[in-house]
């Protein structure tokens, strides 16, 4: 995803096979659990360069494969786009981009018939997000209490958003960031020090 030149390669390997792209899902993300006084100028720069810098790396490259007009591109976000998250500051700035570029390029990519939007993924279950997130038990809990449908995610859940918004009931949604959390992301900010494992600890 830090690589324009190898995502190059792979969106043309993928466009020579199959064709014009119809379904785009940018899915880059990295991500740890760190105090803004302790993180690293270069542990910032890291997932700034995996999720927002990857992003853009996917669909500016891609852009002359898409189909245009019908093209759906969808992005993965995350809650912390929008809310603020404690120990989370690379990630909340990272997200928060690509949200504001989902709907930049929705305007942008409009006239040609091309769809931009994106999908907020809360506490999603069996996934090495949560496993990063939420490390232990006691964190894994904190989690779940945090969703008022009290449960996690399942992939399954954003497979279905990302059908949705692939398909022809969705040709008049863009530039659209849709959570699909269980309600979590309507409690606001979050807390995420009771997760952080020191490095001295770790």
């Amino acid at each position: 995803m830090r690589d324009p030149a190898a995502v190059d390669a792979a969106l043309r390997q993928a466009h020579a096979q199959f064709g014009e792209i119809d379904v785009l899902v940018s899915g880059a993300a990295g991500n740890f659990i760190a105090p803004a006084a302790d993180l690293s100028p270069n542990g910032f720069k890291t997932v700034i360069d995996i999720d927002l810098n990857g992003t853009f790396h996917v669909l500016r490259l891609a852009y002359p494969m898409l189909k245009k007009p019908g093209a759906s591109v969808i992005n993965i976000s995350a809650p912390q786009g929008i809310n603020p998250t404690m120990f989370q500051v690379h990630a909340c700035a990272a997200k928060a981009g690509i949200d504001m570029m989902t709907r930049v390029l929705a305007m942008e990519w409009g006239e040609v018939g091309v769809r931009v939007n994106a999908i907020a993924p809360g506490p999603i279950g069996d996934t090495e997000g949560m496993r990063r997130l939420a490390p232990t038990p006691e964190a894994l809990a904190n989690a779940v209490a945090t969703v008022p449908l009290q449960r996690m995610g399942t992939l399954d859940d954003i497979a279905h958003m990302a059908l949705f918004l692939s398909s022809p009931q969705a040709g008049y949604v863009t530039g659209a960031v849709i959570p699909v959390d269980g309600g979590s992301s309507l409690r606001g900010g979050r807390d995420m020090r009771a997760s952080y494992v020191p490095r001295s600890a770790a």
